[in-house]
């Protein structure tokens, strides 16, 4: 049948108007990637991103992407501080309703191949912070402030980002994270691929007023929820609880290796913050622990106690270990630790501080055909190279016994000789 001569031309002029569309966009795109490409636009670009960040700021270059989707690309970007954060490409991906309306929201954000220095994010951090509490001038004071999370990407897509710890230990991994409309997380997963914890992985996803967990690491697994809420101040209070079953202790402490075993425990977590970068200095956590098949790799309590402190290497297998850990921040604190073994039984509470020295009082009993050898040890060292020695009391005390009856004797006048020198702390010391 012949086709209806006004809707052929109909069809016609739409082509037609259809490939000038294609073609007008073609040239926008051009030009806008030529223009993108200039060293002009690129030096403004870098000094309003160094004018943002307080920190100079290197940009390699910049470029518009169709395929897969429609974005602004920028390789090769660097923030010089010290050291230095650096990203190979960085592509953000407009959400286009609002684009039409005149304004720019991110939709998607991809980074690739990021080194990601955590003094380098301390420093950005307090530079923004200082721009921030700056006087305002009277101009900009009248404006109405820009609506911050239209700048927040509702996607983030990380690959092979690294994070480097203020020693310098590196942590590569992948993540994705989506943000509702409000900036909440809505769900997140990772993996590490490379480090210490290389073979961790987790994911989240909201639930109502609260998020799930699953971080599969070190053998087993932790599961809990956790949950955001309003504080006091205009501050936010970020609660949960975790259980641990079956994780590898080693693969927790990794590199340090100085317990190790299978930990099954219960924790509680609360932090009180305004601005995210604050939540690992506030966090406050509250754990109870067993330890199965634990080993204390760097001490043999047994031979530090029938030599009296000075033994101070080798390992200990315990049958059990428990107790309680508190931290806040980056310090810890170990109490009521009770471990056993055999003839051996130990009672303890160890601290360790944010540079990772360690402090503490552990009580050790010995079984032996002697009798029961008790020895009070203090506990020193870092925790990647502890080490017990006796309090000089005690080693006043042990000496002694030692002339009056060897064996038993030791250790009942290391105790003796400890208790009293807790009384008289200017003879004897510490």
């Amino acid at each position: 049948m012949a086709q209806n001569p006004p809707m052929a031309r109909a069809i016609k002029w739409l082509a037609i108007a259809g490939a000038a569309g294609v073609l007008l966009l073609a040239v926008v795109v051009l030009a806008l990637h030529r223009w993108l490409g200039t060293d002009d636009f690129r030096q403004r670009v870098e000094r309003e991103a160094s004018a943002a960040a307080g920190l100079p700021v290197k940009v390699g270059a910049l470029s518009i992407d169709l395929f897969p989707l429609p974005a602004v690309a920028v390789d090769q970007l660097r923030i010089d501080s010290k050291p230095p954060l650096t990203l190979e490409r960085v592509e953000a991906r407009p959400r286009w309703q609002p684009l039409l309306q005149g304004r720019l929201e991110v939709a998607t954000l991809v980074v690739r191949q990021a080194v990601l220095p955590q003094p380098a994010i301390a420093a950005i951090v307090a530079s923004v912070q200082k721009q921030r509490a700056s006087p305002m001038k009277p101009a900009a004071a009248a404006q109405p402030q820009a609506d911050s999370l239209a700048w927040l990407p509702r996607r983030a897509v990380l690959q092979r980002v690294t994070w480097a710890d203020e020693k310098g230990a590196r942590t590569t991994f992948d993540a994705q994270l989506r943000l509702d409309d409000s900036g909440l997380l809505e769900s997140g997963s990772f993996k590490v691929l490379e480090g210490r914890l290389a073979g961790t992985q987790g994911q989240v996803e909201r639930e109502a007023d609260h998020w799930p967990v699953r971080i599969d690491i070190g053998g087993g697994r932790i599961t809990g929820r956790l949950t955001l809420q309003p504080g006091k101040a205009g501050t936010r209070v970020l609660g949960g609880t975790l259980a641990t079953e079956g994780v590898e202790l080693a693969a927790l402490t990794a590199p340090s290796k100085t317990l190790s075993g299978k930990l099954q425990a219960q924790t509680t977590l609360n932090a009180q913050f305004r601005d995210p970068g604050e939540i690992a200095d506030a966090m406050q956590t509250q754990t109870r622990f067993t330890v199965r098949h634990a080993v204390l790799h760097g001490i043999d309590l047994a031979q530090a106690v029938t030599t009296v402190g000075i033994h101070r290497s080798g390992e200990t297998r315990l049958d059990t270990l428990a107790g309680h850990l508190a931290t806040h921040g980056r310090a810890a604190q170990l109490t009521n630790l009770v471990a056993s073994s055999g003839a051996l039984a130990a009672t303890g509470n160890v601290a360790m501080a944010a540079s990772k020295n360690l402090s503490g009082r552990v009580a050790v009993e010995l079984a032996s055909a002697k009798g029961t050898v008790g020895v009070p040890l203090q506990v020193g060292g870092t925790l990647d190279s502890p080490s017990v020695t006796l309090s000089r009391g005690a080693l006043v005390g042990a000496a002694v016994g030692t002339l009056l009856a060897p064996g038993v004797g030791t250790g009942a006048g290391a105790s003796a000789g400890d208790k009293l020198g807790n009384s008289l702390k200017g003879l004897f010391g510490r």
